[in-house]
């Protein structure tokens, strides 16, 4: 689970799962973010367009102007941007090696989960 400690809802992911019994991997996502590498392979997972991966509310993204700079970019420039920093991406990602989550609603973490 790419995570940021200070993060209400990474935090509710935490507690939420591990009260379901999971035993979980964290990494910092603003020290350690996934890597352009590891994105490609996560993004899939997800079913979710690469747009809903960032971090639409968060400062560096209105900072950099990115509603206005992502329509013309490629795929390849929006996985560079999110891999150069943690910060730009929705968290919490969570995956169970199969399927990746982005965000948390505790109502989404159902049977897919199950299979850990």
């Amino acid at each position: 689970m790419y995570h940021l400690p200070t993060c209400s809802t990474c935090k509710s992911a935490i507690k939420a799962l591990k009260q379901q019994g999971y035993e979980l991997e964290l990494q910092d996502i603003k020290t350690t973010p996934p890597t352009a590498e590891e994105l490609k392979k996560l993004i899939p997972l997800s079913g979710l367009p690469i747009g809903k991966w960032f971090n639409v509310s968060g400062e560096v993204y209105r900072e950099m102007g990115l509603k206005d700079k992502l329509p013309g970019m490629s795929e390849e420039e929006k996985i560079n941007l999110l891999a150069s920093n943690g910060m730009l991406i929705k968290r919490p990602i969570v995956s169970n090696g199969s399927k990746v989550s982005i965000g948390f609603r505790e109502q989404d973490f159902g049977p897919m989960w199950y299979t850990l």
